[in-house]
């Protein structure tokens, strides 16, 4: 059976009034709602934009007049009844509410270590997080994304006239046409493409990574890596798979910690060591098993598991 429309705008406005608050935390429920049917999106859009625009109207509204003795018929108020006739008093000017709290246009998105979610976004763009992941979105551009920290997949519907955007440290990057996966951990940034292809810093190195290529880059230094990668192996992650080709165990012991959930450091007589193969992981997995393939002891110390060298 068909959604009844008055539904659809009631639970679109109820999305607009909760998303005002800036401790909302129900964005797998939003998400979710707005995944169910493509006119859902419209419908909130057309809302959100009506919202904002009632209140800069607010804003800008003169002194207010006197009111009016109200009618004594009256009919219940629903939101869909505020709603609109808040609406409609803005743009009569007939109160002056000055100045109100305005939802903020940023909000983070962000992951604990050892859970991971995918974002969809409005245009159906998808960003999967790992663990311990936080993102910036904008409900002013849909289009841009800021990378904080952690790690993600950005599965972007192509836009020529609006292409995707993601900021990551002092580095912008956008799409052309594209999937690929960003790292932000310390001071190194790492990019790796699967599909398509990302223009790294447009207005500076301008250095285009297609299909099979990636890049590091480490805060104040002049040089860019350049490597390459097997497109099927990026964000081999979302498997529970770690695939390394000369990292570092310091980065080894942090993407553990992203998928685990546990708190992992490589001692500093290994941090430096350089690994290639491959880890694979399940949920919950026993670090100590990874012992042998790493070449390292795996000892505990507290709630943090510690990367050492083996003893004889």
């Amino acid at each position: 059976m068909a959604e009844d429309w008055h539904d659809m705008e009631d639970a679109a406005l109820d999305w607009v009034i909760r998303l005002r608050d800036p401790a909302f935390d129900g964005w797998e429920s939003f998400e979710a709602w707005l995944a169910a049917d493509a006119a859902h999106a419209e419908a909130y859009q057309r809302l959100a934009v009506a919202d904002a625009d009632m209140g800069d109207l607010l804003v800008r509204a003169p002194a207010p007049r006197p009111l009016i003795e109200a009618s004594p018929l009256r009919r219940p108020i629903t939101r869909r009844t505020w709603f609109g006739g808040a609406i409609a008093a803005s743009v009569a000017g007939l109160i002056g509410f000055g100045m109100i709290e305005r939802q903020p246009a940023f909000y983070p998105i962000e992951t604990a270590p050892g859970v991971r979610r995918t974002v969809t976004l409005e245009d159906g763009s998808r960003i999967a997080l790992n663990g311990g992941t936080r993102i910036i979105l904008d409900r002013k551009d849909p289009r841009h994304a800021t990378l904080e920290r952690g790690e993600a997949l950005f599965d972007v519907v192509h836009d020529e006239a609006a292409p995707f955007r993601v900021a990551v440290a002092d580095a912008t990057l956008i799409d052309v046409g594209t999937r690929f996966n960003v790292l932000r951990e310390g001071r190194t940034t790492a990019v790796q493409v699967a599909e398509g292809a990302v223009v790294y810093n447009p207005d500076n190195e301008a250095v285009r990574l297609d299909a099979g290529r990636g890049l590091r880059a480490v805060d104040g230094e002049a040089d860019l890596q350049l490597i390459a990668v097997t497109p099927a192996s990026v964000a081999s992650w979302r498997e529970g798979r770690l695939i390394y080709d000369g990292q570092t165990m310091t980065e080894v012991a942090a993407d553990l910690a992203r998928w685990t959930g546990q708190p992992v450091r490589a001692a500093p007589q290994v941090a430096e060591r350089r690994f290639r193969g491959v880890l694979s992981l399940g949920d919950g997995d026993d670090i100590v098993r990874l012992a042998p393939l790493l070449d390292v002891d795996v000892r505990r110390y507290g709630e943090t598991w510690i990367l050492a060298p083996r003893t004889q």
